[in-house]
């Protein structure tokens, strides 16, 4: 496997996670929420009328996101894996358990937990990345 550094591609990571970091930083400053993907999207279907807006507006922003960034940017989401329908079902589904089992997602647990330095939350994160690894080394990509 050969990993090339292109600069251009450093420069977009460091502005990627220093938007996340400040939007988490946001949400937990103006309305004490913590930024955890899995819980806001779950929330929109079991929480009350007045805490849904936020919530929505929150995925809508992540899907927004995405969307423009395909537009402007070449190959945003580029990879040489092209799973099927039915692998990315199963993907989903193992994502959602772990979600529950874990008591959140990355963003949760990675973002925001680490920088309170949750325990539980650091271990989740190990957890993450080592499944992560292991699957990207089972699969072969």
């Amino acid at each position: 496997m050969n990993i090339i550094f292109d600069l251009k591609d450093c420069l977009m990571a460091l502005l990627g996670g220093s938007l996340i970091g400040i939007s988490a930083t946001l949400l937990m400053l103006y309305i004490g929420r913590i930024a955890g993907i899995s819980g806001i999207y779950l929330s929109i279907f079991t929480s009350n009328k007045a805490d849904k807006i936020w919530r929505f507006l929150f995925i809508f922003g992540l899907l927004t996101g995405g969307f423009l960034s395909s537009l402007f940017l070449v190959n945003p989401f580029d990879s040489s894996f092209s799973p099927s329908l039915f692998q990315m079902a199963v993907a989903g589904a193992i994502v959602g358990l772990g979600t529950q089992l874990g008591s959140g997602c990355t963003s949760g647990h990675g973002v925001c937990g680490i920088s309170r330095f949750s325990q539980r939350s650091i271990v989740a994160t190990f957890v993450f990345i080592f499944s992560g690894v292991l699957t990207v080394w089972i699969m072969g990509v």
